[in-house]
């Protein structure tokens, strides 16, 4: 069981047929001057960074199989949204309440839900990207929990979309920020669930699976550190929480992939394993690292 990065996969809906020549006048009027001059990170890496992450929803799944109650203390809080004034932050928490929405979500707290649906259009219109997210198609699933891999199925779509329409207005840098809020915030919320469970190695080693998904968010963010001074000081903090990454061992059993039926649906399963070595210093370590960065991000 792994981590997801629910930010974007969870909260990003395409509105097919929007992307009309004013939403990119819009679009490009609505940056601030802090435009990358970075690489245009080509489709294929960040879907294949978007491979590397596991299937969605598992996290607040395994969550809630821990017996823990939901805790709305653990989550950004949605009237936090006008704080965020910067194409920087703005992307960054997009990602953030991404996540928050799914771990409502997987809780059934629609009135949460609600809310932080709210602050993910604020943020994507402050982006002018606002005409890809279809707040009542993305209220009619994400308040229904049997709509989970409806909801999955469309929003990973969608997301290659949106990057898609991103790299065509020379701003790529702004989906490798979803990606990373949306993860920092899961395993933020993870790291505060295992400290409420300290004798649950299954959260343990979740956490500690973690180690390959930041290897790639680094690459990603070093792409930039040499042209946007926001991401290189991110990708600095992130190296911090990497230093405390690097005492966690990890070894895989690879097995040959299988393919299975799942409600009508061929899917591919995937039969190799892994072997994580964590110890509970470490996951303080982790923690403590990572409420530090998730400060910075959401303050």
């Amino acid at each position: 069981m792994r981590i997801v990065v629910l930010g974007v996969l969870v909260a990003l809906m395409t509105a097919c047929g929007s992307e009309k020549k004013t939403d990119e006048q819009a679009f490009l009027e609505g940056l601030d001057s802090a435009k990358t001059g970075g690489p245009s990170i080509s489709e294929g890496v960040i879907g294949d960074v978007l491979q590397r992450i596991p299937a969605p929803l598992e996290i607040s799944v395994l969550l809630k199989e821990s017996g823990k109650k939901y805790n709305g203390s653990y989550l950004n809080s949605p009237d936090n949204t006008s704080k965020y004034n910067s194409n920087y932050k703005k992307a960054l928490n997009l990602g953030v309440y991404g996540t928050d929405l799914g771990y409502t979500n997987i809780y059934e707290q629609n009135n949460d839900g609600v809310k932080y649906m709210g602050s993910i259009k604020s943020l994507a219109d402050g982006l002018n990207i606002g005409q890809f997210f279809d707040i009542e198609t993305i209220g009619r699933l994400a308040t229904n929990s049997k709509n989970l891999d409806s909801l999955l199925l469309i929003t990973t779509q969608n997301f290659n979309s949106i990057n898609h329409y991103l790299q065509t207005q020379d701003r790529s840098n702004l989906s490798v920020l979803f990606l990373t809020g949306g993860w920092l915030e899961a395993l933020h919320i993870l790291c505060e669930v295992a400290a409420a469970n300290p004798t649950n190695k299954e959260l343990q080693e979740t956490i500690g699976e973690q180690k390959i998904i930041l290897e790639n968010i680094m690459l990603l963010l070093s792409f930039y550190k040499d042209t946007d001074p926001n991401m290189a000081a991110l990708l600095t903090d992130v190296e911090e929480l990497k230093k405390a990454f690097d005492k966690v061992k990890v070894s895989y059993t690879y097995k040959e992939s299988t393919f299975e039926i799942v409600d009508g649906v061929m899917v591919i399963k995937d039969n190799s394993s892994s072997t994580i070595e964590i110890t509970p210093e470490d996951v303080n370590t982790i923690k403590s690292i990572t409420s530090g960065i998730r400060n910075k991000v959401i303050s």
